[in-house]
């Protein structure tokens, strides 16, 4: 089965990213959660259009840096992904993290939760952020590598 990455935007423009290495990348982290990359569809957005999104789909009322659509079957993982550069921004500002590190940050998460892993109980948000860390770890060294 080949896995098929879908880059798009609304409202802003593609982030400038080395999109071949970013599927590469999760591939192997899904791989390494016993996962297969299906469809996925990554919509990079404004915060207008992400809390639309909220309000349509979830009845949320408020922004957010990433909504995740898991259509995933079995191990394949599949599904769409709204991300809003403006939350991804704004959150790198207040955690002290470079925007580029923050934005790959919550292009995992998506992957992460289609994983199977969650951040809304108890110690799951560190559990999450564990996977995160060493998604990025993953990600570190393949750009070491690949140079």
């Amino acid at each position: 089965m080949k896995s098929v990455i879908e880059w798009t935007c609304s409202g802003v423009e593609l982030p400038g990213l080395d999109y071949a290495r970013l599927e590469q990348w999760i591939a192997q982290v899904a791989a390494s959660h016993n996962r297969i990359v299906g469809e996925l569809a990554y919509i990079f957005c404004n915060d207008e259009k992400i809390l639309e999104v909220n309000r349509r789909f979830l009845n949320h009322d408020y922004y957010t840096d990433i909504i995740s659509f898991d259509d995933s079957c079995g191990r394949i993982i599949r599904g769409d992904m709204f991300i809003s550069l403006d939350t991804v921004r704004s959150n790198a500002e207040e955690l002290g993290e470079s925007y580029d590190r923050e934005l790959l940050r919550v292009i995992i998460h998506g992957v992460l939760h289609y994983c199977g892993i969650n951040d809304k109980g108890p110690g799951e948000r560190e559990i999450m952020e564990e996977n995160e860390n060493r998604a990025l770890a993953l990600y570190d060294m393949m750009t070491r590598a690949n140079g």
